[in-house]
């Protein structure tokens, strides 16, 4: 089983982009999480964001399917924890890693849908400073998506394919 993690900021069509794509995936748990708790976050909120998260990743992995997106993972939780409280706990640093990530670039239109925090130029583009830092951080494989929406489908396509082609999680690193 290879995991592919979309990550960035928000807005930039990691969600929408996981339901299109035909492959098992994992959504993402914070959403849920604000929708029925509310967007007043405490870094506590933000903990158990993480362990839900983890909890539905480790339901999705045991049917073992050949390739298994997530929607996003407690990397991104860390880049939450960092944009809202300017640190970052070393549990969410953690967790088990995907074996490879698709990096969103904030480069289409951001819309407001309730739950999301960082609609202006200045703090999405610092939000998606510290996403990408995030990665760097945990040194794990990864690949920007950018452009148009359809650039960023054809090219998560051709990424997850790629790695399809290139075999284990061992082989991706």
């Amino acid at each position: 089983m290879i995991t592919v993690c979309l990550h960035g900021a928000e807005s930039t069509g990691k969600s929408v982009l996981a339901a299109r794509l035909g492959l098992p995936w994992v959504p993402e748990y914070g959403r849920a999480y604000c929708e029925e708790r509310g967007t007043d976050l405490t870094m506590a909120d933000l903990i158990a964001i993480a362990e839900g998260q983890a909890e539905e990743n480790r339901k999705a992995m045991a049917a073992a399917p050949a390739v298994l997106l997530l929607d996003t993972d407690q990397l991104m939780t860390a880049a939450w924890a960092q944009m809202l409280f300017g640190e970052v706990p070393e549990v969410l640093m953690g967790y088990p890693k995907a074996d490879h990530y698709l990096l969103f670039s904030p480069d289409v239109p951001w819309r407001d849908d309730g739950t999301r925090f960082f609609g202006t130029g200045d703090a999405r583009a610092r939000f998606a400073a510290l996403a990408e830092e995030m990665l760097v951080r945990a040194a794990v494989p990864f690949t920007r998506i950018g452009g148009s929406w359809d650039a960023r489908e054809a090219q998560v396509r051709a990424a997850i394919r790629d790695l399809k082609q290139r075999g284990s999680p061992e082989a991706l690193r």
